[in-house]
């Protein structure tokens, strides 16, 4: 079958409300552990994860950092208006370039309660650092606004975003964030500025986890997927093929992937921390194949498109592409890889380079759960069925589970 004639209601489970965890645990590597191997279950706990993964493999992370995103305008009437950054407008090349501006930006957003905004200006007052902050409304596109942010600093946005903002959290987690989710809903290596939702699979790696690596010759290296809004978008289609799957931006160094070439020469085991590392390695192997077969390609079209990996040719040796990619990012003299993906990996996907998937449970009718479907096939409601079964907590700060691909 081809994933556009997949239908969603094949992949969807009953979620009850207490199973989904409204807070972390005290210890991030307490998180209980489903381990899936060979068709058989099994758990621990994250602290014991190095158990699970073989001596020399090599593990990939994301380390994108979760901005405060939501900022609340007050009204004269004592109302507010919330403001939830999303993206930079499309006059920025990227998401770094949005974040470093200072005085003014202008931002996509959603806007809640937007038919309550008749004034022409909103204001934020932030006392404490004598910054006020004014919204406009640019532009109303078909599934956002464009906002036209200023203050009176000379600070950055992403410095803005920090001292006036909130936590975004998931629309699931129905209480308010506090002041623990600024270190609880962010990784212990979280890095880049530009996120809107946490790469969960990694909340609960901690110091002694990456000891334990060592002691065991396992090497890692990060790449940068930063996380949208459209993670949460259930697939409202009943066929797949009528799902537009959102795009996220990931940025990776050449010399990240020259380790992941490395690796995969010695044949190591390659792991992926997460669906958002998962799509941003295996997004690099398409956009590889793209320029192997056309190097003269502009480099504002090395982007990946929804469907590309079910119409590009697939049987290009991984390698190859991969070396093809750094050819040509060295000869358009880019240190680093800085595009959008919209790769949609479900059932029928063909694996290029990872082996190993460490992950939290995901939301019914998700695009997330079509990628773990995809990995080790009609189990994923095996395993779905094991860890409701066993009281795991389920979604970002849940439990999670290591599967070893099948497929």
């Amino acid at each position: 079958m081809h994933p556009r004639d997949i239908r969603i209601a094949d992949y969807t489970y009953s979620l009850p409300e207490d199973m989904i965890a409204k807070y972390p645990l005290a210890e991030r590597d307490l998180s209980k552990l489903l381990i899936y191997n060979n068709g058989n279950i099994s758990e621990d706990i994250y602290r014991n994860i190095s158990q699970y993964i073989s001596p020399g493999s090599f593990v990939v992370f994301n380390d994108t950092k979760v901005v405060h995103a939501r900022l609340l305008f007050p009204k004269d009437t004592g109302a507010f208006i919330e403001i939830f950054c999303l993206e930079p407008d499309s006059r920025y090349k990227d998401i770094t370039t949005g974040m470093i501006k200072t005085h003014e930006v202008y931002w996509k957003c959603l806007v809640g309660k937007a038919d309550k905004w008749k004034e022409k200006e909103l204001h934020l007052s932030i006392p404490d650092h004598n910054i006020t902050i004014t919204a406009t409304i640019h532009e109303k596109q078909s599934d956002c606004f464009v906002i036209h942010l200023r203050w009176d600093s000379d600070k950055t946005f992403a410095e803005i975003l920090y001292i006036a903002g909130a936590v975004p959290l998931p629309p699931y987690i129905k209480r308010k964030a506090d002041k623990n989710d600024s270190e609880t809903y962010q990784t212990i290596y979280s890095k880049i500025e530009g996120s809107v939702a946490a790469p969960t699979a990694g909340l609960h790696f901690t110091p002694q986890i990456f000891e334990d690596f060592k002691r065991k010759n396992v090497s890692w290296d990060f790449v940068t997927l930063h996380v949208g809004a459209g993670t949460f978008k259930p697939v409202k289609s009943e066929l797949i093929a009528d799902h537009t799957m959102h795009a996220e931006w990931l940025d990776v160094s050449v010399s990240h992937i020259n380790h992941l070439v490395d690796a995969l020469s010695q044949n190591k085991n390659i792991v992926a921390i997460g669906t958002t590392a998962t799509r941003t390695i295996e997004s690099l192997y398409w956009l590889g194949v793209k320029v192997y077969l056309d190097p003269d390609i502009d480099t504002a079209e090395l982007t990946v498109h929804q469907w590309d990996a079910y119409t590009l040719n697939g049987d290009i040796d991984t390698l190859t592409a991969l070396r093809a990619l750094t050819t040509y990012l060295t000869k358009h003299d880019l240190p680093r890889l800085i595009t959008k993906t919209r790769l949609l990996i479900a059932p029928g996907y063909k694996w290029k380079i990872v082996n190993e998937l460490v992950t939290n449970f995901h939301q019914p009718d998700s695009t997330l759960l079509l990628l773990v479907a995809a990995f080790i096939g009609d189990d994923w409601r095996r395993v779905y069925d094991y860890a409701l079964a066993n009281e795991f907590r389920f979604l970002s700060y849940g439990d999670g589970c290591i599967l070893t691909r099948t497929t």
